[in-house]
């Protein structure tokens, strides 16, 4: 009997080894594979799809993209190591992971960055970030764009968040992570790390106020039910980039790189676009279930996290990009 890792690694054997067989065939398009960790319904991969569509008109056939979704080609940090080393062409990636390469990445996605989602678009398409994304060149793979994955706010239990002071006692699931524990600390609550699995019985239970996340998962987990109200704090919206093989783009024909790089830029203004289509779609399920939505003067919460925001700057690009976001709202 076949496993579900078991039959990811013949899949991704299987894909990979297809290359060869696929050079001999005769003016046979030119296949670029791309990882995604979702399903063909998320709104990244809808995007990437319209991409896959356009290059193939857009090249007279000599490029066929294919997105390979659900992890059939490994998880992400799986998938962008094999990016590295050519055998994938293409992966959709979290920022925290190319962070590790270049920790100016750090600032695309650190807490109250963006004042919303327009302001996070305004940035993702401005053209600010296309030096920081080609610097990766260097270690074997560029960003071509970033992608929104959504905002988190909170959802509680007991009431509405509007204030700092609501937040006080508050016990909120957040991420592993030392910057999410900080990061309530400093809007005024208690971040207790905890995998996701374990949330609706937590607060249910008591163990938990709450916890925060984006609509979509909100939703899709049935939290509501346990924490009827949520608050649109946005404190973080982490990107999700778009990566390529540096080999592979500098093997391609000038005219045709072009092509390809252009559309996929392109197709941010349409991935976040899909996204607050389907942001509405979960808030009007969890609305229909008696959750109640409240809109949140965001700017106490970001002026109590500057401190934790000057700790995550420690160079002078970090400083710089930090500037120009900031100054783009």
């Amino acid at each position: 009997m076949f496993t579900r890792t078991s039959l990811k690694k013949a899949t991704l054997a299987a894909v990979i080894g297809s290359t060869l067989g696929m050079s001999s065939l005769v003016n046979a398009a030119t296949e670029i594979k791309a990882a995604f960790n979702q399903s063909n319904q998320h709104p990244q991969y809808v995007a990437l799809q319209g991409v896959a569509e356009k290059l193939e008109r857009k090249t007279d056939g000599r490029y066929k993209l294919s997105i390979f979704p659900n992890e059939l080609l490994g998880d992400q940090r799986a998938a962008l190591e094999l990016v590295q080393m050519g055998s994938v062409q293409m992966a959709v990636v979290a920022n925290p992971l190319v962070e590790n390469y270049d920790k100016t990445f750090r600032v695309i996605g650190m807490p109250y960055i963006y004042t919303g989602p327009e302001h996070q678009e305004k940035v993702f398409t401005s053209g600010m970030l296309d030096e920081l994304f080609a610097s990766t060149s260097k270690f074997g793979f560029e960003v071509l764009t970033a992608y929104t994955a959504g905002a988190r706010s909170m959802y509680t239990k007991k009431g509405p968040i509007n204030t700092i002071e609501d937040m006080k006692g508050e016990k909120i699931r957040v991420m592993q992570s030392d910057t999410m524990i900080k990061m309530l600390s400093c809007m005024g609550g208690t971040g207790v790390a905890m995998g996701q699995g374990e949330v609706y019985s937590a607060i249910q239970q008591g163990v938990l106020d709450g916890a925060e996340n984006n609509e979509i998962t909100y939703a899709d987990l049935k939290q509501y039910e346990v924490a009827p109200y949520f608050s649109s704090t946005r404190h973080l919206m982490v990107p999700d980039l778009v990566v390529m093989s540096t080999d592979f783009l500098s093997s391609m024909p000038k005219a045709d790189r072009d092509i390809l790089v252009n559309l996929v830029k392109e197709s941010t203004q349409m991935e976040f676009e899909l996204w607050n289509k389907q942001i509405s779609e979960a808030k009007a399920i969890a609305q229909s279930k008696g959750a109640k939505f409240n809109d949140v003067d965001i700017k106490p919460f970001q002026d109590s996290c500057k401190s934790l925001q000057d700790s995550l700057i420690e160079t002078p690009a970090q400083k710089e990009l930090f500037k120009q976001i900031t100054e783009l709202k």
